[in-house]
């Protein structure tokens, strides 16, 4: 079987080379070149956790996480780095724990005292965390580079799946995706903002999530960067955008994403060191 793939995000190469693992033809698009800035799969860290309030992804994480470390014992890439997630709640209710105890995945309660002991950060009088261990961040431009060895890949090549000579074709363009379908999907296209700090040296940054008051809804995140140390972002916070349109980060983003970063951690410098 012919197969075309529209889009070499994470999703897109992914599926290209599950697809070539079984034997069929395969050739992927992308419209911009390796490890543009448009989408939603550059940079160099993302989230990995289990922790999740839906069982169903929460089973899903965990098919994830053996794929990943299949992945990685096939290319003798290291892909995962696992120093933890944190939730910081204020009770076990606000959490994922009931989830996590209910699908078995190991989760711990540590107190205020405890998680600062461990780690570069400060919790509110009353709060604690719940320390997810088989979480962190995936490095995710390494990740694009390994899922895209072997496959032919035509980068800065745009098209439109009714021009493709493939049986299949699967579209996994993210923002542009209803600018190749017949019938839209409810996608809203947001420009994010993430900043960069330098946390107190000595002790791992593990992944970490605040939630709103009175809502198992995220409200900020954070997670290791393999080069200044820290990535802090407000989560869906940003813009509706067109994504052919560039941007800049947003001022006010930066201001919120900054305040929380120092009541949160232990920065050696209290600034961010970048922002994008």
């Amino acid at each position: 079987m012919k197969a075309a793939v529209v889009g070499a995000g994470v999703m897109g190469l992914a599926t290209g080379r599950a697809l070539k693992h079984r034997g069929h033809d395969v050739v992927v698009y992308e419209q911009f070149e390796p490890g543009h800035k448009r989408g939603s799969s550059h940079g160099r860290s993302r989230i990995f956790r289990l922790a999740y309030a839906e069982e169903e992804y929460v089973r899903l994480a965990q098919e994830a996480l053996g794929l990943w470390r299949q992945l990685e014992t096939e290319t003798g890439e290291t892909l995962l780095e696992l120093n933890g997630l944190l939730e910081i709640v204020r009770s076990l209710d606000q959490s994922t724990a009931a989830t996590l105890e209910a699908c078995g995945v190991e989760w711990h309660r540590l107190d205020r005292e405890e998680a600062e002991r461990r780690y570069p950060i400060r919790v509110a009088e009353g709060s604690f965390a719940v320390l997810q261990p088989e979480a962190g961040i995936v490095r995710a431009d390494k990740a694009l580079a390994t899922l895209a060895r072997g496959l032919d890949v035509r980068y800065e090549t745009r098209v439109h799946p009714d021009e493709l000579a493939a049986d299949v074709v699967v579209v996994t363009a993210g923002s542009w995706v209803n600018e190749l379908l017949d019938d839209p999907l409810p996608v809203k296209v947001t420009r994010e903002t993430v900043c960069y700090f330098r946390p107190e040296n000595g002790r791992p940054i593990p992944s970490l999530v605040s939630f709103k008051p009175d809502s198992h809804t995220h409200d900020m995140y954070s997670l290791a960067d393999p080069v200044h140390g820290l990535k802090v972002g407000a989560h869906h916070a940003g813009p509706e955008v067109d994504p052919n349109e560039p941007g800049e980060p947003e001022a006010r983003l930066i201001e919120q994403i900054a305040n929380w970063a120092r009541e949160t951690y232990r920065l050696a410098e209290p600034e961010p060191v970048a922002a994008e």
